[in-house]
Parts: structure tokens; sequence; C-alpha cells
């Protein structure tokens, strides 16, 4: 009769590293930075505090960029727009607008289009306006082919900024 074999002994583990965080040295899992890169010793960040550092930077670069948008934006538009004439132009329509800017900086803006008899909405088209200063009016012609070629009445809608 044989006896089994006696189990085999375990394999000594090796004890968990991971990569310096400056240099990627092999450290042990509970430093962060290497002999070399932290000669004194002194103690790591803790990840909550580096996480934390860089959640407040994101969101202060979201106020500074929110602000900024508000800033080059103030005191541009209302805009109040008309249709001045279509035009056959080819397969499309050359449509002049007026655009008049009721604030008192300069900025540009986006007029819709639309035939007010079409109720599906589908037929409208998209014009952007040049710069019109603040109480300013500006009248521009652009040519269209969302509308068709066929002339008629349209309304007009311009957005604010």
């Amino acid at each position: 009769m044989t006896l089994p074999a006696a189990p085999a002994a375990p394999a000594p583990s090796q004890p968990a590293t991971h990569g310096c965080q400056r240099c990627g040295a092999t450290v042990p899992i509970d430093v962060g930075l290497c002999e070399r890169c932290n000669p004194l010793g002194l103690a790591d960040s803790s990840s909550s505090q580096l996480h934390g550092t860089v959640f407040i930077g994101v969101v202060l670069a979201v106020i500074a960029l929110a602000l900024v948008a508000r800033l080059s934006l103030a005191g541009v538009g209302p805009f109040s727009a008309s249709a001045v004439s279509a035009v056959q132009a080819g397969d499309g329509l050359a449509i002049t607008l007026t655009v008049t800017n009721s604030g008192t900086g300069t900025g540009q803006t986006t007029c819709r289009v639309t035939d007010p008899v079409d109720r599906s909405g589908g037929g409208s088209a998209f014009l952007l306006s040049p710069q019109i200063r603040g109480g300013g009016t500006a009248t521009f012609t652009q040519t269209v082919t969302q509308l068709g070629s066929r002339v008629r009445p349209f309304t007009v809608e311009c957005s604010a900024p």
C-alpha cells in the first residue's frame, strides 16, 4: 500500500508592491514614494487628499469658465428680426433679414426661418447673423435650400445668446 504524497510546502508569498508615485520604482503597497524620492521619510499624502484637491481644482475651473462665458455675453441681445424678402435663387431661396440687437453689447444670433403655413415644423432654415453692435440693426442675405425654391411669406425667430 502506498501512502499519499505529503502536500507541498506553500511557496513563500511575495509582499504586495506597486510603483513609486514619482519614479515608478517598486515599493511596498503601504508606501507611496521610494527612498530616493522621499529621502526624509515624510508622510505621504492620502489618496482622499489627492482626489479632493483634483476635485476642487475641477470645480474651480468650471466656475471660472462659467464666469468668463457670462461676462463675454453680458449685454448682448435680445434680438428681434423680420424677413425683408425672399427671392428664388437656383434650387433655393435668397432670404434677406433685418435683425436688431436691443442689448448694449456687440454680438450675433442664429435666426430660424419657417413657413407659418407648414405646421409639421419640418421646413425651417437657420441663418447666422453678422456681428451687430449694441442698439444696432443689420440687414443681410443668405441663400438656403431647406425651404425649397417657392417664394412665400416666412416667419423669423432669433435666439438669445
